[in-house]
């Protein structure tokens, strides 16, 4: 039972990781969804510059503990996309991919708010 609910927790961060990545291209006339997407995308960025667990990682380590599974230690996008997507990349290098994202979501909103 305690597998399954870390295996949901992992598909809610790969959801939430997508909605901050992609999540401004879903909200052009749709302002709640905007707000949301803008909270969503300055927490994600938090918790890749601060020294903070994401909670979704530490309840995915909590159900992989209670599973019987070795859970896995430092961030969600250090551990799996890291290891799956680019393997032996510098974490300085995810912040800069990292920094890019954000970059290309504020010219996103800045045009919509300059054209309105």
């Amino acid at each position: 039972m305690y597998a399954a609910f870390a295996i949901l927790t992992l598909i809610l961060h790969v959801i939430f990781i997508l909605w901050v990545i992609f999540g401004a291209l879903l909200t052009r006339g749709r302002p709640l969804y905007a707000a949301l997407h803008i909270g969503s995308f300055a927490w994600a960025l938090l918790v890749e510059i601060a020294p903070w667990n994401c909670p979704l990682t530490l309840a995915e380590n909590w159900f992989e503990m209670r599973a019987g599974v070795a859970p896995y230690h430092g961030g969600f996008v250090l551990h799996y996309l890291d290891a799956l997507v680019y393997p032996n990349v510098p974490p300085l290098l995810l912040t800069a991919v990292a920094a890019v994202v954000f970059a290309g979501n504020a010219v996103i909103y800045a045009r919509r708010w300059r054209s309105q």
